[in-house]
């Protein structure tokens, strides 16, 4: 924990206030876990035993995927970095300590390239111009990089020039992607994309699996505290060699790909993403996985035809937004009577509002409640918990 007990106090990133990301770089990393504990205690301590957190050893440059806004000041300086707080103001990042280094140096490359290949970027009030973001992905097992480049027109002058010479730079490159986003919208990507080198997606490695990552697919932008969540998750399963797997909010299939490696006799795998559930079927094969298969469509729709049909469901995974769960998933969960729910939440408030709808509509506990730190230096705090029903059916 040498690293980790370093104390990151105001001072030490330049533009900590400004930014607004990392809410809590005024404590120490010990302060922050024991804050987060405590949080998770006040808003799960009625459901049960809040285990203590597991925190990482090496609280620095854990985020796979870095994203950048591109703007040019009134006196014509091209600035990259992140909107600040709540703001459509660009602040100017070059490096941050939770970053991927790599990324960062890319970010930076891109944006001194711009005046030399002499593309602009792009004015949100006035809708004209070239960059508006650049997206970094990064298998940290793999170590494939993915460089998109999300632009306000599908013009791009001399792209296999541009892309030639960013390369150059970093050869660690292994795929270039155009993202075309003309909107008026707070969403980074467009719907169009060209893929400018390599194969538009890059590949990792998480808990022994492979996963094919796309520009739009979601994937967990801490791969090692996800290798400790998941596991959690998975040991929280019980997976013992012939259960039926439900998993909702699949995503690109990480979760049932690894419960379908671990034994589990038979997973699906239920998505509202078309990319992602392409993704996932890709995976699935990547990993030659006969036993699971992935449905597009709402998760609750889907759990409500499986309990009217009278289909037997032993384990349901949901990994929901941070929004939570909306009432319907919930109702056609408690209607398809899983033996065993388990719950991983990105936010403990709605994680509690979910769990006092179930545990008063159910006879569902909770039986393990384990917070992970998967965001050093923010307020966010993940959670997976373990729901048993009290009186066992079947």
């Amino acid at each position: 924990m040498s690293q980790a007990k370093q104390h990151i106090k105001n001072g030490s990133c330049p533009v900590y206030k400004k930014c607004g990301g990392c809410q809590l770089q005024n404590l120490s990393y010990p302060e922050q876990l024991k804050y987060k504990q405590s949080k998770v205690i006040r808003l799960l301590k009625r459901f049960g035993r809040v285990e203590p957190i597991i925190g990482m050893e090496h609280p620095y440059h854990y985020r796979n995927k870095v994203q950048a806004a591109f703007y040019t000041d009134r006196g014509g300086r091209i600035i990259s970095g992140v909107y600040q707080s709540g703001t459509h103001h660009v602040v100017g990042i070059d490096s941050c300590q939770i970053e991927d280094e790599l990324a960062d140096k890319i970010i930076v490359a891109v944006r001194r390239l711009l005046p030399s290949f002499r593309l602009t970027t792009y004015n949100e009030d006035t809708r004209k111009g070239f960059l508006r973001h650049v997206l970094v992905k990064r298998g940290f097992a793999t170590n494939e990089v993915m460089l998109v480049l999300v632009t306000g027109t599908p013009v791009f002058p001399s792209k296999n020039n541009f892309v030639k010479a960013i390369r150059e730079q970093f050869p660690q490159i292994t795929t270039v992607v155009q993202n075309v986003n003309p909107y008026p919208t707070n969403l980074v990507l467009g719907d169009k994309q060209t893929v400018l080198y390599g194969k538009g997606t890059i590949e990792d490695v998480l808990c022994g699996c492979r996963f094919r990552i796309s520009p739009k697919s979601f994937y967990q932008i801490n791969p090692v505290q996800t290798e400790v969540l998941y596991n959690k998750a998975i040991k929280f399963a019980d997976i013992k060699g012939n259960e039926t797997v439900l998993d909702t909010y699949c995503g690109i299939g990480t979760i049932g790909i690894i419960a379908a490696k671990r034994g589990a006799g038979q997973v699906y795998g239920v998505e509202t993403n078309g990319d992602a559930v392409r993704d996932a079927i890709q995976n699935a094969k990547a990993n030659d996985l006969k036993n699971i298969r992935f449905f597009k469509g709402d998760a609750g729709e889907f759990m409500q035809s499986v309990a009217e049909e009278g289909d037997k469901i032993d384990v349901v995974m949901m990994d929901p937004p941070r929004a939570g769960s909306s009432k319907e998933f919930l109702d056609a969960l408690i209607k398809m009577s899983p033996k065993t729910v388990v719950y991983i939440s990105c936010n403990p408030e709605t994680l509690a509002r979910d769990l006092t709808y179930l545990t008063a509509h159910s006879d569902y506990r909770a039986r393990k409640i384990q917070p992970v730190d998967m965001f050093p230096h923010t307020q966010h705090v993940e959670c997976v918990v373990k729901l048993g029903r009290e009186t066992p059916q079947g």
